[in-house]
C-alpha cells in the first residue's frame, strides 16, 4: 500500500468505539423506564380498581320504599362472625333489653338522669364498630356523655352470642331503627331531640338507617362505607372474617340494597359523614355521596378529618356533638 493511501485512511474520520454498545445501553435504558411506568401505572390502576366508587345507576326508588319488597337471600346462616367474650357492664352503664321482630336483643344505656320531674335530656343511637360490642366501643363514645347525652349502644342480631342470622348491613339495619324506638321510650329522653351515630360498621348502618326513618334528628357516620360493591372487593374485614358476606356476591341488587351511595335521594335528616386524612379508601364514596345527596336537596356534608380509622374518630366525634346540638 502505497503511502499516499495510508495517509488517506488515516485522514477519514474515525467511528467512535462503543457506539452501538452505548445504543444498546439507552435501549435497556429506555426500556426499563417504560417498563417502569407501566408498572406504575399498574400498580396506580390497582389502586385506583380498589378505591373508585361503584356507578350504581340512578336513583327512582326511595330506600325505605325499596326495603319493603326485598328480603336478602343468605348463603349460609348463623351468627356473627366476629369472636367475642362475655363483658363486664361497665359502671356507669344499665344493660336494657329491646325488641326487633321476632327477637329480644341487648343494649347498654347511660348518660344524664332525668325523667318526670327530673328533666329530659338529647338522646344518641351509637352504633358500635365491627360485629360484636365490647367495653371500647362504650368508651369510644364517652364524649357524648360528656357532652350532655343519653347513650344507647344496641348489640344487634347475631352478636355477642344473641338470636337471629347475621346478614351484614341488611336486617341489622331493622335492628338498629328498633333500638332507636326503645331509646324513645326512656323516661329521661327529649323524643324530640334524638340523634344517630357509629363508627366503621356502625357508621354504616348510621348511613342506611338515616336513609330508612325519620325518627333521627340528624346522624353522625365516623369512617362508615357507603359502597359494598367497594367494601367486598377492597375491605381488609373480608379476609379477617372469611364467613362475613353471607349473600351472592355476583347478585348487584344484594350490593345495591346495602349501598347509601346507591340511594343518595333518600336522606331522612341532616347528615356529616365524617372520615380520617389517613383513610383514602373512604374519601372517595363518601364525597360522592354527599354531593349527591347535595345535588338533591338534602343537608349532607362528607368532611375529612385528621387521623386514621382509629385516631380520626375523636375530633369527627367533637364535630358531631356540635353538629347535633345545633339541629
Amino acid at each position: 500500500m502505497s503511502q499516499d493511501h495510508l495517509d488517506e485512511e488515516f485522514e477519514k474520520p474515525r467511528r467512535p468505539r462503543g457506539g452501538s454498545s452505548g445504543r444498546r445501553v439507552l435501549l435497556m435504558l429506555g426500556g426499563l423506564v417504560g417498563l417502569g411506568l407501566c408498572c406504575c401505572g399498574g400498580v396506580a390502576g390497582f389502586a385506583w380498581y380498589m378505591v373508585k366508587p361503584t356507578s350504581f345507576p340512578d336513583q327512582t326508588e326511595d330506600y325505605a320504599e325499596a326495603r319493603k319488597h326485598f328480603r336478602t337471600t343468605l348463603t349460609s346462616h348463623g351468627r356473627s362472625p366476629q369472636p367475642f367474650s362475655n363483658q363486664e357492664l361497665p359502671e356507669d352503664a344499665k344493660e336494657i333489653t329491646y325488641k326487633s321482630g321476632d327477637w329480644t336483643l341487648k343494649a347498654w344505656i347511660g348518660g344524664p338522669k332525668g325523667g318526670p320531674g327530673g328533666g329530659q335530656h338529647p338522646a344518641v343511637l351509637y352504633l358500635h364498630a365491627g360485629y360484636a360490642l365490647d367495653n371500647s366501643d362504650w368508651d369510644q363514645c364517652q364524649p357524648f356523655r360528656d357532652a350532655g347525652f343519653v347513650t344507647m349502644v344496641p348489640m344487634l342480631r347475631g352478636e355477642n352470642g344473641q338470636p337471629g342470622d347475621f346478614t351484614l348491613f341488611y336486617d341489622e339495619v331493622n335492628d338498629a331503627i328498633a333500638a332507636g324506638e326503645e331509646l324513645a321510650r326512656q323516661p329521661n329522653v327529649d323524643l324530640n331531640h334524638i340523634y344517630v351515630a357509629g363508627h366503621n360498621a356502625g357508621g354504616t348502618l348510621t348511613l342506611l338507617a338515616a336513609l330508612t326513618t325519620r325518627q333521627f334528628r340528624a346522624c353522625a357516620s365516623f369512617s362508615g362505607e357507603p359502597d359494598i360493591p367497594k367494601f367486598v372487593r377492597s375491605s381488609p374485614e373480608i379476609m379477617a372474617f372469611p364467613d362475613l358476606v353471607r349473600f351472592n356476591r355476583n347478585d348487584f341488587q344484594e350490593m345495591t340494597m346495602r349501598s347509601a351511595l346507591a340511594f343518595p335521594k333518600s336522606f331522612k335528616c341532616p347528615a356529616r359523614l365524617y372520615w380520617g386524612d389517613e383513610e383514602i379508601s373512604f374519601r372517595f364514596s363518601t364525597r360522592k355521596l354527599a354531593e349527591k345527596a347535595r345535588a338533591a336537596g338534602a343537608d349532607v356534608e362528607g368532611e375529612e378529618v385528621p387521623g386514621d380509622h382509629i385516631s380520626a374518630v375523636q375530633p369527627a366525634m367533637n364535630r358531631a356533638i356540635q353538629f347535633f346540638k345545633q339541629n
